[in-house]
């Protein structure tokens, strides 16, 4: 017999902000967390802000908002309470004691649709090493199942504390083990990136906030059938395929999981080996939802990660300017030429295809700006490295002498190290 589908209500705890320019209306911050619980499943029977007054220690809510939402939960058959903040150990314990059913927080609520998303081993074992160390959080003195009794100073606990530690080793040793496992999985990556930089392309790489509209553009771009839904975290594993762009040049398009506001430091910390494909990356795409009502607040959540990534030295400081902005869903706000667009954005329409031939283009236009014209002397003898500028730049000038060839060619940074790296082993 089929399961009949959880009942759920999703709570925002809401303080009243300082500065309301700051900050994402709480109705759009809402929509999203419904949004969220729905993706993996959940029936929203009830949606409400509360807002806040003080933070109260022991149920982040007032004694009247947690009676009201009590008399809630009964009324509407409600299984599962969504609190879309972090919640403490005891908060949710209390919580769940108060209310008569089970309440879980945006980190658990991000960390379940990563579980049932991920698809590859290294997707698995993220997901997995993030889920341990939330649970770790959660193992704390506060376990009503558990005996505890107390002797001498207080320094040496009960059965309760000795089964606390015991679970605690065993998460321990299992975020070891996963972690040399991803580290493997890294060193994999690596030498993955290392054999593109042998026959190498440049490597575009969509990021964007979930959702935005990220896996339409790349399978429009590509051909590819990569899961794409309008759903939030469809992605969760980064896809890359080669295109062909309107130069004749060859790229790489990197499809990557989707970026969130308060995304849970456990998985910022798991999910550092899929977002390298950005840090490799020549040219970012950031995929904006222009749609959507808290279009500005996405755009700077996602620039803040990015910054995150700079400042802890995944990504280089200047990445700004290797992003293109895309402007995505211009078809809801009727069409490209209705979307303003500034200095080093497109608008685009994933879904129509309208505007993809400008993306291409200004791609196209980055890269070229991207790259340097140098002169290189090259023995006539040596025709693997005369083939290998043709393949990897743009020769633009060519004087053939008896005993060398003179190229002017223009380069990426990085393929004209790599190149002037093979002439000096040349040359020893």
């Amino acid at each position: 017999m089929a399961q009949s589908p959880t009942r759920a209500a999703v709570i925002l705890p809401w303080e009243r902000p300082d500065r309301q320019d700051e900050v994402r209306a709480a109705e759009a911050r809402l929509e999203e967390a419904v949004g969220l619980a729905a993706s993996i499943g959940l029936v929203i029977v009830r949606q409400a802000v509360l807002l806040l007054r003080a933070r109260r220690p022991a149920t982040l809510l007032g004694s009247g908002q947690v009676e009201s939402l009590r008399q809630a939960v009964q009324e509407d058959r409600v299984a599962v309470v969504v609190v879309d903040t972090r919640l403490t150990p005891v908060q949710q314990r209390n919580l769940e004691k108060a209310l008569g059913c089970k309440v879980i927080d945006r980190t658990a609520l991000i960390l379940d649709i990563f579980g049932e998303r991920a698809a590859t081993k290294e997707g698995s074992l993220q997901v997995e090493l993030a889920h341990l160390e939330y649970q770790r959080s959660r193992l704390v003195r506060t376990w009503t199942h558990l005996e505890r009794q107390r002797g001498g100073f207080g320094f040496l606990g009960g059965p309760g504390e000795t089964q606390i530690e015991a679970d605690r080793r065993m998460i321990g040793d299992r975020i070891v083990r996963l972690k040399r496992e991803l580290e493997q999985v890294r060193r994999t990556r690596g030498l993955h990136r290392a054999a593109r930089r042998r026959v190498p392309f440049p490597v575009v790489a969509l990021v964007g906030y979930t959702n935005a509209g990220k896996s339409t553009l790349f399978n429009a771009l590509t051909g590819a059938t990569v899961y794409a839904q309008d759903q939030l975290f469809a992605t969760l594993d980064p896809t890359m395929r080669g295109i062909r762009l309107p130069s004749g040049r060859r790229i790489i398009l990197s499809d990557t999981v989707g970026f969130i506001s308060d995304l849970p430091t456990e998985l910022i910390a798991a999910f550092r080996a899929t977002l390298e494909e950005v840090a490799e990356a020549d040219i970012i795409l950031h995929v904006r939802d222009i749609s959507h009502p808290d279009t500005t607040a996405q755009r700077a959540d996602v620039e803040e990660v990015l910054e995150g990534m700079a400042t802890s030295g995944t990504l280089e400081t200047d990445w700004r300017r290797r992003v293109v902005e895309v402007q995505n869903k211009a078809d809801l706000l009727g069409g490209c030429d209705a979307v303003p667009v500034r200095a080093g954005s497109v608008a685009i329409s994933a879904m129509t295809g309208d505007g993809l031939p400008e993306l291409l283009a200004a791609i196209d236009q980055r890269l070229t700006e991207a790259m340097e014209i140098v002169d290189y002397t090259i023995p006539v003898k040596d025709g693997a490295l005369l083939a290998w500028l043709y393949a990897h730049g743009e020769v633009t000038s060519r004087d053939d002498g008896e005993q060398a060839i003179v190229v002017t060619v223009r380069l990426l940074p990085a393929d004209r190290a790599r190149f002037e790296q093979q002439l000096a082993s040349r040359d020893r």
